[in-house]
């Protein structure tokens, strides 16, 4: 019965291993098709600039002091912007650490429409939606953009988000309602910081490509950048449906979608900064994306199992004893990974902290692995200090 059961397991893993191979290669492709996509639209507008310039609110919903902050800030002040464009900074309570940076900032870009706006209305368990929802109300302009405290951008990022709204080929039938941006990660000098950059920038971002080709384009929003039409917003019922919601980002695509209108993927690829973790705070908010994912597409959740290529390979060398096939079927694995690692992370995302991380690849994704596994396990998710239960897509205060 132990052979057997032995045996089995070699089979499975050795199917599950090559499977994997399989999908690597797959989002290999994809990650080509966008940088050949992207090539082409930069040459296009290099060669003819997009006249639209329309005039843009930036939101941002602050609480408490990230690392890296007031520099995203800045370069959000330093745009090579045509039209005209306003930052809007909410915070819950004017004794918020954040309001500093904020004031500093208008003092440091006088020029610039800089707002600082007390959001004190708690209108769902999402408190970072709740100041949104505020803020859209003294919005001036009709295309609102809206991205995490942590994001840095270049001098380009308005003109490359804004440009995705311009008209497309008559066979495009559906107007562009919302932009989004693929992200890379500034990890700062700690071991889980690094793992948590390099999983972003050879997992996360390759899964999001992968996805963008399988399903004919994107179908939901990244937080990074959310760039909406007011007419698109407005046709979903506003920010405000969204209070509850844990993957706001997310769940503001997908409603834009249904609505009729596409989503589009950016040119531009921002940076966010990943914190100092320690391993608790890793795990945490390790499994906080693992159960938002798993919550809002449960199917490709389950299919994130052909992504933990090396940890599968790796079972299958010991369930087989070290078998030639078993070595060949790592060998191949690590580096169809590491190829992965390099085309996604290095070539499309400009992350040049990946080369000299590539060493933790394997380590990350056996931990990574770990974590798909403990995904499973509850709907328990602790977000900034608080914890919550994820209930179809919305979040409940926890009862201990």
């Amino acid at each position: 019965m132990p052979h057997a059961l032995a045996h089995a397991v070699e089979i499975v893993t050795t199917v599950l291993a090559v499977a994997s191979i399989g999908y690597f290669f797959t989002a290999m492709v994809a990650a080509r098709v966008f940088l050949f996509s992207r090539r082409r639209t930069i040459r296009a507008l290099q060669h003819k600039p997009t006249a639209l310039a329309p005039g843009v609110t930036l939101l941002k919903s602050l609480k408490g002091l990230d690392p890296g902050m007031y520099d995203a800030f800045r370069s959000h002040c330093q745009q090579n912007y045509a039209g005209e464009y306003e930052l809007l900074f909410g915070v819950s309570t004017f004794t918020d650490p954040a309001v500093a940076a904020v004031e500093q900032l208008q003092q440091e870009f006088p020029e610039r429409k800089i707002q600082l706006i007390e959001c004190p209305l708690q209108l769902g368990t999402n408190g970072k939606v709740s100041t949104l929802v505020q803020l859209a109300a003294h919005a001036r302009y009709d295309i609102l953009l809206i991205n995490d405290s942590d994001i840095t951008v270049t001098p380009h990022y308005l003109e490359r988000a804004v440009s995705g709204f311009a008209p497309k080929p008559a066979t495009q039938d559906k107007p562009v309602g919302l932009v989004t941006a693929l992200y890379r990660g500034r990890a700062h000098d700690t071991m889980l910081s690094r793992m948590e950059s390099l999983g972003i920038a050879t997992d996360f971002m390759a899964g999001v490509l992968l996805s963008k080709m399988v399903e004919g384009g994107l179908h939901y929003g990244l937080g990074s950048t959310l760039a909406v039409r007011r007419e698109a917003l407005e046709t979903i019922g506003g920010l405000s449906v969204l209070v509850d919601q844990l993957a706001d980002d997310y769940e503001l695509g997908v409603r834009v979608d249904r609505a009729g209108f596409r989503v589009a993927l950016s040119t531009e690829v921002v940076e966010t900064s990943v914190p100092p973790y320690k391993w608790h705070g890793f795990v945490e908010h390790q499994l906080r994306w693992a159960r938002t994912v798993r919550d809002a597409r449960p199917g490709g959740y389950i299919g994130l199992l052909f992504t933990h290529g090396l940890p599968l390979a790796l079972l299958n060398v010991i369930a087989s004893g070290l078998s030639p096939i078993s070595l060949w079927i790592f060998a191949m694995s690590l580096f169809l990974r590491l190829s992965l690692a390099m085309t996604v992370g290095a070539e499309v995302l400009g992350d040049h902290q990946v080369l000299a991380s590539l060493w933790l690849l394997p380590l990350r994704d056996v931990i990574a692995m770990g974590l798909w596994i403990a995904g499973f396990a509850s709907n328990t998710i602790v977000w900034r200090g608080n914890r919550f239960t994820l209930k179809n897509g919305k979040l409940e205060r926890a009862t201990d």
